[in-house]
């Protein structure tokens, strides 16, 4: 599989565990069928593509790659959609999270390129 495609498929991950994190705030604790159901399909789908993943990526970049993007896009969903506000430390704390994500895949040689 080619790198582009490797990458491409744990964003594709990444975005469904986003969602399925983002159904799971709009499922009221499963009280509510449609975003419990949406939740599972996308764990599920989004597992299984991070799975064909680590064929390429060793098992800690993708996951650190998969937490680090994940955490960041998550807290950008909440504070759009659900208006939930990030202070300084939130926020700093989250560009540390992107600069690891950076150094890891620009810096490593653990990772397929």
């Amino acid at each position: 599989m080619a790198p582009i495609a490797v990458y491409a498929l744990l964003f594709t991950a990444i975005v469904l565990e986003v969602i399925g994190t983002t159904a799971l705030q709009m499922s009221q604790q499963f009280t509510r069928v449609g975003p419990t159901i949406l939740l599972v399909v996308c764990y599920a789908v989004a597992f299984y593509c991070l799975s064909l993943t680590l064929k390429v990526i060793p098992v800690g970049i993708a996951y650190a790659i998969w937490g680090a993007l994940g955490m960041v896009l998550i807290s950008v969903v909440g504070l759009v959609y659900f208006k939930q506000r990030l202070d300084m430390p939130a926020i700093i704390g989250l560009g540390l999270i992107i600069a690891g994500v950076l150094v890891v895949n620009l810096f490593s040689k653990s990772v397929a390129h």
